[in-house]
């Protein structure tokens, strides 16, 4: 009878293992990723007390524990014991980020993964794996968008370490960072990634402010210019969402017919080379920091960083625009729940996210 029971078992956990091999080899893949990320880190103390490591460096280090400080003093967020250690990219991505949408449809292709759930992204710490991913989604007719990224959470699981990549950002940015990776610490619904991610990017801006105004004052330069590039990228934010919109419009007229398909294609690039020169005037002639010598951010630049994504020089497809869906579609809905219903005060609205939502 043992016998049996242990046959059925071994047979089982072989199909289970021929059916999930993917998903296995990713996980494979990712911990092992993760895992030699931990064993090159060092401590943050040890670090500040390295005479050779530059001093302009160490003030940034500490200035991301002020930040995770206040984070948790100020504006509720969960105590952890991210960011205690410091992880030497010398120069290189960590991490390749890719999402994928219909081709004539902005809606993301979800990954599904047990435990956390569904993620309209899927990370991969080698390269290699990554761009297979990419042509594969590709090959089943889908666009996509690769790119590497400056952070992620594991949600508390493990220590996440400082990345020498972050100490190159400036003050207002890096603060938005950090606040943005503690929140999904705090609240993380299983799931829900728009929700998620949407909410981590609204307590990191409203957070970043906060800190800057408590550590520099109310008419810093360092609040100035995270507020007037804020307003940069919330209008070019809307603008994506709006182009979003128009999208969807012309998507719903197409029919299915095959032989059709190269005049939809003429009408969806037309569509969103259409959306990127519309991005042309925003915030034109607004420039309103006090260094009247320094550029405002332009259009032209962002339109060169879109492009370098994609290496052939394409236009960005649908996949392009995914991020927006994900991370601002609900910034108008949460600042007026925010300012309505809570007065501004972010550790009582955190507070009240957390009764209302299940984290993981």
């Amino acid at each position: 009878m043992f016998k049996k029971i242990f046959a059925a078992v071994l047979v089982f956990c072989v199909l289970a293992g021929v059916y999930y091999r993917d998903m296995l080899s990713y996980g494979w893949m990712q911990a092992s990723g993760q895992v030699k990320i931990l064993m090159n880190v060092e401590d943050v103390a040890d670090v500040l007390n390295d005479p050779a490591f530059p001093d302009s460096l160490k003030a940034r280090i500490r200035l991301i524990e002020e930040i995770k400080k206040f984070g948790v003093d100020s504006l509720g967020l969960t105590p952890s014991k991210n960011y205690t250690t410091f992880y030497n990219q010398h120069g290189k991505p960590l991490i390749w980020l890719i999402t994928a949408s219909e081709k004539y449809k902005i809606e993301p292709y979800k990954w599904h993964f047990p435990i956390i759930g569904s993620f309209p992204y899927k990370g991969f710490f080698d390269s290699t794996r990554a761009v297979s991913e990419e042509r594969e989604l590709m090959r089943q007719g889908l666009d996509t968008d690769i790119g590497d990224v400056s952070a992620w959470s594991t949600l508390g699981y493990l220590k996440d370490p400082i990345l020498s990549s972050m100490l190159e950002r400036r003050v207002g940015s890096l603060a938005n960072l950090i606040l943005h990776e503690l929140t999904h610490g705090t609240l993380f619904v299983k799931n829900n990634l728009e929700l998620n991610e949407n909410l981590a990017s609204f307590i990191g801006d409203q957070g970043a402010i906060r800190f800057l105004k408590y550590k520099y004052g109310l008419d810093s330069p360092e609040l100035r210019t995270y507020e007037y590039l804020k307003k940069y990228n919330d209008a070019y934010s809307g603008h994506m969402l709006r182009g979003i919109a128009r999208l969807d419009s012309l998507y719903k007229t197409f029919g299915t017919n095959p032989v059709a398909s190269a005049h939809y294609d003429s009408l969806k690039t037309a569509l969103i080379t259409g959306i990127f020169e519309d991005a042309d005037t925003l915030l034109s002639g607004k420039r309103t920091l006090t260094n009247k010598n320094q550029p405002a951010p332009s259009r032209r630049a962002s339109n060169r960083r879109a492009a370098n994504r994609w290496q052939d020089g394409k236009l960005p497809n649908n996949a392009y625009f995914i991020s927006y869906q994900t991370y601002k579609s609900k910034q108008d809905i949460f600042r007026i729940e925010f300012e309505q219903k809570f007065g501004g005060n972010i550790k009582k609205y955190l507070a009240f996210l957390k009764e209302k939502y299940p984290s993981l």
